[in-house]
């Protein structure tokens, strides 16, 4: 176990079994709802929802999407496709066969500054014979959306969201993804380091304490993150302490105490940061925030 002392008062323990993910479920509120399972055959309505994502799993059969924002996307095996963030599209089955999936929405912070969320492509595609360890989780899935089972709609809902949580623990601990926060979590210095952010947020962090965390230079370990993760730790850090402070708002906590416990020195410095950064005031975003 490795030890830091930061800002001479605050001492904080890491331990190499911490849960890396658990931040982000204690810090954005995760639910999901199947809203589709069947054999598809044409074409469904515009998928999209202002606050949400989407998460299709492919059994068998061809589907194609299409997006007014790209080119279409086709996909003939079994697999996982995942739009995390608000995005339209359409679904299409051929006509005569057609394509057997189950659909669900995934509220995670989406339209907040969720970095797990923000750094998974759009859309994620993954065939289901490389994520073997999903494999159980499936079978309960997809037996309980092709039945008529009294509280069939409650246990999808509870299999999606389970099914998400392997979906971003395969992802980090197997490299999935190539850059951005679970790229940095599932490296074992920079893991450190963001590990600290997560859980203190509230710390005015400077660069030598963050690579010290990491056991790392500061030359190193600036660039070393900006690399891994793609942006600078103190972007990073704003953003989670931003985060943080959208899920406190969201939740009725007042300005004054969420710039307190985000690191900030009173409520107009968190909302000249936050409206600098998400281009409104607090205010304003959480009157439009609200589901």
């Amino acid at each position: 176990m490795g030890r830091i002392v930061t800002q001479g008062i605050v001492e904080i323990s890491y331990s190499l079994k911490m849960d890396r993910l658990a931040p982000f479920f204690e810090r954005f509120s995760l639910a999901a709802r199947m809203f589709y399972s069947g054999l598809l055959c044409g074409s469904t309505g515009d998928q999209v929802s202002e606050h949400a994502g989407h998460l299709h799993v492919l059994k068998r059969g061809r589907l194609k999407i299409t997006r007014p924002d790209a080119r279409q996307l086709v996909i003939d095996t079994p697999s996982i496709l995942f739009f995390p963030r608000p995005r339209l599209h359409r679904l299409h089955g051929p006509m005569e066969e057609g394509a057997e999936l189950v659909c669900a929405t995934i509220e995670f912070g989406a339209g907040m500054l969720n970095p797990l969320i923000a750094s998974l492509p759009e859309p994620l595609v993954l065939p289901l014979d490389a994520l073997p360890e999903l494999a159980p989780t499936l079978q309960l899935l997809f037996t309980e959306a092709f039945a008529e089972s009294p509280g069939r709609q409650t246990a999808l809902d509870r299999l999606f969201e389970y099914l998400f949580v392997l979906l971003i623990r395969s992802a980090m601990n197997t490299h999935l993804i190539d850059g951005g926060i679970l790229m940095g979590l599932s490296d074992l210095r920079l893991g450190k380091a963001i590990e600290g952010m997560h859980k203190h947020p509230e710390i005015s962090w400077s660069l030598e304490q963050l690579a010290q965390c990491a056991g790392m230079s500061r030359a190193r370990f600036a660039a070393y993150f900006r690399q891994v993760v793609g942006m600078t730790p103190f972007d990073y850090l704003t953003n989670w302490r931003l985060g943080v402070a959208q899920t406190m708002l969201r939740k009725g906590n007042s300005l004054k105490l969420t710039a307190s416990a985000v690191g900030y020195a009173n409520a107009t410095a968190l909302t000249r940061v936050f409206t600098q950064r998400i281009g409104v005031s607090p205010s304003e975003w959480l009157a439009g925030s609200i589901p």
